[in-house]
């Protein structure tokens, strides 16, 4: 028989990008990780289960964060003057290096793991480095936290420094191959996700071996697209038989419906089609667009257009793993790009943004980031008393709040796929 658990509390939910629904002392009730739904009075069929009152905290599903660097977690907030290539010349890429020393990595992992435990984070998406070893200490530490997150080695053969380039790639693949085969069905939590660092730092052969690894394992996939004017040229540069940059992912058999392409600033409309067409993932990542000097991604269009989009921290071109920081900068450089770039596309609401913390980017892991019947039970259990005031506030203005005001509140329950994370 399996478990019925039952909330009550202050709840709120997305059920498409403009919809919010709020529910005052309302029930949240889930059998093994799948959600029954949410009712205002509790259903005659459960009150013989116990209720876990949890008084005037909200309750919201957990959030998604479609990208994020574990290995740079060790240096947040440094080298924020810099653009992209020079940041990853200068700080990424040596520090990357040190995780061929697993004490160090083994050190370093747990800390990451251990904050993204306590953060609003249930699901994940995140690349490691190219280190195999390094790799499953990782997965490993991030299996004890109960997140459902996906993780992967990072292939990368050209145009990277020697003391982190893999030597060519028919290594890259193999070292690819043999942690696969290691990790084959190792995890409950822990899902691999192939992993090209982005099309500058992978040859022709490198690209297609992964497509081909992708197409007979039906992997998902994650990597860079469009984040930089330089990065751009490099990829004309190093791919001139390809249309457009995603093209050099697309013909190398990359880019489908289990795809993650984080920042998208600069796809042109051939590229956004593509990406369309194939059911690619954008992950919208504001505040590293910011700090490295990106630009601000076009993210009224892409929904707009019904592209399939959520929100990334991408440490540590991101400070943080809070989305709710992500889900406030979003909104921020939205009304920026409306005032400044392109008067067309209005800014994003709060109801956008809470939508693509959750069900948005959520949907990547299948139904997840709502409280819809049918839904993984993904739950955020908050207190936000800090934040009262002497006027009654609804339910969906606190939600709000909370987005702009989370260092000031409590995370007092957290659940992933059903399962009490604390």
């Amino acid at each position: 028989m399996g478990k019925t658990k039952i909330l009550k509390g202050n709840i709120c939910f997305s059920i498409d990008k403009d919809t919010i629904i709020a529910k005052e002392k309302a029930y949240l009730v889930w059998h093994n990780n799948t959600v029954d739904g949410v009712f205002e009075k509790l259903p005659r069929k459960y009150r013989k289960e116990k209720v876990t009152d949890y008084g005037d905290c909200m309750i919201i599903p957990g959030l998604t964060d479609l990208h994020m660097h574990a290995p740079q977690y060790t240096f947040r907030s440094l080298g924020m003057d810099m653009e992209l290539l020079e940041w990853l010349n200068t700080n990424t890429f040596p520090e990357e290096a040190r995780y061929d020393d697993l004490g160090y990595a083994k050190k370093a992992y747990a800390v990451f793991a251990h904050n993204m435990k306590r953060s609003a984070t249930t699901r994940a998406c995140i690349f490691a480095t190219c280190h195999r070893k390094a790799t499953e200490v990782l997965m490993d530490r991030m299996e004890d936290t109960g997140l459902q997150t996906m993780v992967g080695k990072v292939n990368m053969d050209r145009d990277a420094p020697f003391y982190l380039c893999e030597k060519s790639a028919r290594d890259s693949l193999d070292a690819t191959r043999k942690w696969l085969r290691r990790t084959e069905g190792r995890y409950r939590n822990v899902v691999p996700i192939l992993t090209p660092r982005f099309t500058p730092s992978c040859t022709d052969e490198l690209l297609k071996g992964l497509g081909d690894l992708r197409g007979s394992m039906d992997l998902p996939v994650q990597s860079h697209l469009s984040e930089n004017p330089a990065e751009i040229e490099l990829v004309r540069k190093l791919c001139p038989w390809s249309d457009f940059y995603g093209d050099t992912y697309d013909k190398s058999n990359l880019m489908g419906p289990k795809t993650i392409m984080a920042h998208c600033v600069y796809s042109g409309e051939a590229e956004q089609q593509l990406m369309k067409a194939r059911g690619v993932y954008i992950a919208h990542c504001p505040e590293s667009n910011a700090n490295l000097a990106s630009g601000i991604a076009p993210v009224r269009k892409y929904l707009n257009d019904g592209q399939k989009i959520g929100l990334g921290s991408d440490i540590a071109g991101g400070t943080t793993e809070s989305i709710f920081r992500a889900m406030v900068l979003a909104i921020q450089l939205s009304k920026i790009r409306w005032r400044y770039v392109d008067s067309s596309l209005e800014p994003l609401s709060a109801a956008e943004a809470f939508y693509l913390a959750t069900k948005g980017g959520g949907s990547f892991f299948g139904n997840v980031g709502s409280f819809e019947k049918g839904y993984e039970a993904d739950v955020l259990v908050i207190n936000d008393k800090r934040l009262l005031g002497p006027d009654r506030k609804t339910v969906r203005q606190r939600l709000e709040r909370i987005f702009y005001l989370s260092d000031k509140c409590e995370i007092k329950a957290k659940y992933a796929a059903g399962r009490r994370i604390f």
